[in-house]
């Protein structure tokens, strides 16, 4: 029933909620349900969408999901004829808004709780006076432009609102989405994301704080005994929060027995507490979020926080705060900018202050020594806006501070500037890498009586043993010792931040803890208190036990990263199968599938994947005491077998094991041991000959450092009855397999070369059997279930790359060179004893 020209009533039934069915003659689009479901799953997948078109400019989640709430809106999919009627009508739009808000709530409320201080405290003054420089100097020109430009901005609202409002959306960075960026480009453990995370820290503090100010100004109407009523009710809500919310956390966890998770009832009264948090800070005149951010801030770090995250993240960021970015998106409406003015000047006055804030930023860099890429890199990474600056405006388009103009222009701008962000810091942060280049890429070329460096990867408690059991077989010394750096690989779902978390003795998780680590702090003290204890029983080990976070696709970078800045010779990784009571294999991860390949394709070093069948039940390790292993080296040829055959001798010298070196021979012609096919043997009278040219082909080469590195294995020795060497003479690949089954079953590890790439009679007929490439064709055996015994296996990739030249370990040239430091060191680590010498 029309009242006027100007405005109308429109009527609907509010009992309209689930219909009759269609068949009944009902449209489930007039009913509330059906309608709020269908809006739900539109704006899920349109958000997914844009997603994954943008993926692949690594941008952060807040650009995706701002664009395509921006789809969804009149900008866009609005220009559809009858689209905004069915889909989104007006009598739809307050229940979606009602639901978006309440996923706000709850999202400020986990940002709250996954704000580390203890990054604040850490930083000290130098993140307080780049906090304090980016904040005032930006909020300074704000104020100074509108009075200037006053006339082409959001006319009619009131002036000292607008001013605060317009100040903080100018000046706040926002930390969750800088975590994001930091995450993406690797670079939240350096210095320059340490310093970022703690400024940004602080000023999203200040910004809600600002928020807090500016809701009360909007809502006092010109008089000044409301905003300070606001204001007083403000911080006293705050001083009831830390009276309250502390002390009860604590006694909670007093209450909670060690190891065990917490009680639900627990965790259901703060999910309740956080609406009860909301509608306080609404009712005293503040926004609901401002009581949710609060007391999320409250929660110390620890198993709460961690089951609070648990239960809300996966649900409130999938599904609840897509309805409010699509709330965001009806409210912007690009086609209905009309004042071109007004939105030049939004869009000079953010570029102006985000140049102002990279120009104090670099200042106060510069000031306490960062150099000037740095510092430019970390002035761009703090122009990053997110959802604070989105809150911002939207509570000012509420409060009617802004109109629909300038919202939709700050809203586009905030995206663009942050969208700005990974290109610009990517062109300008060239880090140094400090890394000296080392030539122990191997385990071949590392002498025994220098320190082996190993890096050892862990997916969970489960590898640990295993893990453990292979060190001690590698036997430490102090004459040989062991560096190990032991990293926990934790996958990225897409709510923790990537990062690398050095577990030193004076930091383990507990005491300073990330917010965002505490879901596998449990597992991640297992594994570490594990490696201590074994580092503190075994001789001649280190263990320096680290954390890993990123996603299945690029964890490839952190280990391979990790092994070239530490300088290691090999990388232990555990084999994406695990074995079953009934002696199968059956997949825990398929993703860690994808990281093995990826390592062993791009390793800087020498690379072993470990198929554990109960490798880590037979170890015993205690003072004293050495675990007993028999150990089998299968040795067909080749770069990856002679490492694998470096690393058993590095085994052999341990007085609990006993190795058996099994050399496979071409019996077909190809040659071998003494029956190798030699290099072609030249008339005497033609030797001196300089228009003769002697041509040694890639096998035979290959043939010839066998020779020579199984020779000088054999000699040195000759008086070691723990090493037993004999020779098969096999024609084909089903007589290898015949042959490798014939074998003692009385051995705890297999280990063996991946040989990648190499085709030999040797293992003719078995590739097209394989399920496995990256255990070689005989480690794919071992490790099928087919195979009668249930034995471990260790499959070997030597590193052939990267080496100066004359240096590279299957070089020609002189290939006693290679080993020859290595074979005269161990002739003098040997235990002693007499020889027993297969045929």
């Amino acid at each position: 029933m029309e009242n006027s020209a100007a405005s109308f009533i429109v009527c609907y039934a509010p009992t309209m909620i689930t219909t009759n069915g269609v068949w009944q003659g009902d449209n489930p689009l007039e009913y509330s349900l059906p309608l709020f479901i269908l809006q739900v799953l539109l704006i899920v997948m349109v958000i997914r969408v844009v997603g994954v078109f943008i993926k692949p400019l690594r941008q952060p989640r807040f650009v995706s999901e701002v664009i395509g709430g921006v789809v969804l809106g009149p900008s866009v999919m609005g220009k559809i004829p009858k689209y905004l009627d069915v889909i989104f009508p007006t009598r739809s739009v307050a229940v979606l808004e009602t639901m978006g808000n309440l996923g706000l709530v709850y999202f400020i409320f986990l940002v709250g709780l996954q704000v580390d201080v203890a990054v604040v405290k850490r930083t000290g003054r130098k993140a307080w006076a780049m906090a304090a420089a980016g904040i005032v100097l930006p909020f300074a020109l704000a104020v100074i432009s509108f009075f200037i430009f006053r006339p082409g901005i959001s006319k009619g609202t009131e002036t000292g609102a607008l001013v605060l409002f317009l100040g903080v959306s100018l000046s706040a960075t926002a930390f969750s989405v800088l975590s994001r960026i930091l995450a993406e480009m690797k670079l939240l453990t350096s210095e320059l994301g340490k310093i970022a995370s703690a400024v940004a820290i602080i000023n999203d503090g200040c910004a809600w704080i600002l928020l807090a100010l500016a809701i009360a100004v909007a809502g006092g109407h010109g008089s000044l005994l409301p905003p300070l009523a606001v204001v007083f009710s403000g911080f006293t809500f705050m001083f009831l929060l830390y009276l309250t919310v502390k002390p009860g956390v604590a006694w909670v966890l007093r209450r909670t027995p060690e190891g065990e998770a917490v009680d639900d009832a627990y965790i259901c009264f703060l999910i309740t507490a956080v609406m009860v948090c909301g509608l306080a800070a609404d009712a005293v005149g503040i926004h609901a979020v401002f009581g949710s951010f609060i007391l999320g801030l409250m929660i110390p770090s620890g198993p709460v926080g961690a089951a609070l995250i648990e239960k809300l993240e996966d649900f409130v960021t999938g599904f609840m705060m897509p309805l409010f970015y699509a709330v965001v998106g009806l409210r912007v409406d690009a086609s209905a900018v009309t004042d071109v003015g007004a939105a030049w000047f939004l869009v000079i006055l953010i570029l102006t202050a985000g140049a102002t804030k990279v120009g104090t930023t670099l200042l106060v860099s510069s000031f306490y020594g960062i150099p000037t890429r740095e510092g430019l890199s970390l002035s761009i990474l703090l122009n990053t806006k997110g959802l604070v600056e989105l809150v911002v405006l939207y509570i000012a388009l509420d409060k009617k501070v802004v109109d629909g103009e300038t919202f939709a222009v700050m809203v586009l701008l905030s995206v663009a500037v942050t969208a700005l962000v990974t290109p610009l810091v990517a062109l300008a942060y060239r880090p140094v890498r400090q890394l000296a280049p080392y030539k122990r890429r191997t385990i071949q070329r590392s002498r025994p009586d220098s320190e082996l460096r190993m890096l050892a990867c862990v997916h969970s408690t489960r590898n640990v043993p295993s893990i453990v059991s292979l060190l001690e077989v590698s036997h430490p010394s102090k004459r040989s010792p062991i560096f190990v750096y032991a990293v926990h690989l934790v996958e990225l779902t897409g709510r923790e931040s990537a990062m690398l978390v050095v577990h030193e003795a004076e930091h383990r998780p507990g005491k300073h803890s990330h917010g965002n680590l505490n879901r596998m702090q449990a597992q991640s003290e297992q594994i570490i208190h594990a490696f201590e204890s074994y580092e503190q029983h075994a001789g001649g080990v280190t263990v320096q036990p680290l954390t890993a976070v990123s996603a299945y696709t690029n964890m490839h970078e952190d280990i391979c990263n990790l092994a070239e800045d530490k300088r290691v010779a090999l990388v232990i990784l555990p084999f994406h199968k695990q074995q079953t009571v009934d002696g199968g294999m059956e997949v825990t991860n398929p993703g860690i599938r994808t990281v093995n390949q990826c390592v062993m394709a791009g390793a800087p070093c020498s690379v072993a994947i470990l198929v554990d069948r109960g490798l880590g039940g037979t170890a015993r390790i205690s003072a004293g005491q050495h675990a007993a292993h028999h150990i089998a080296l299968l040795f067909l040829g080749g770069a990856d077998d002679r490492e694998a055959l470096a690393y058993a001798w590095r085994m052999a010298d341990h007085p609990g094991i006993s190795l058996t070196v099994v050399r496979f021979l071409d019996g077909g012609g190809g040659g071998g041991g003494g029956e190798a096919a030699a290099p072609p043997k030249l008339p005497a009278d033609m030797k001196n000959d300089a228009r003769v040219v002697n041509v040694i082909t890639d096998r035979e080469r290959e043939l010839l450092l066998d020779d020579e590195f199984i020779e000088e294995f054999r000699l040195r020795n000759a008086n070691d009855e723990s090493v037993v060497y004999t020779e098969k003479v096999v024609c084909n690949g089903e007589e290898t397999v015949a042959a490798i089954r014939a074998m003692d079953s009385i051995h705890d590890l297999y280990v063996v070369g991946r040989g990648q790439g190499s085709s030999s009679p040797l293992t003719e007929g078995l590739t097209d059997w394989s399920e496995c490439p990256e255990l070689g064709v005989i480690g794919d055996l071992l490790a099928s279930s087919d195979f009668g015994a249930t034995v471990s296996v260790l499959v070997v990739q030597q590193y052939t790359g990267g080496f100066p030249a004359g240096e590279d370990p299957s070089s020609p040239v002189s290939p006693s060179q290679q080993a020859h430091q290595h074979l005269n060191n161990h002739g003098n680590n040997q235990k002693g004893r007499s020889q027993a010498w297969g045929p």
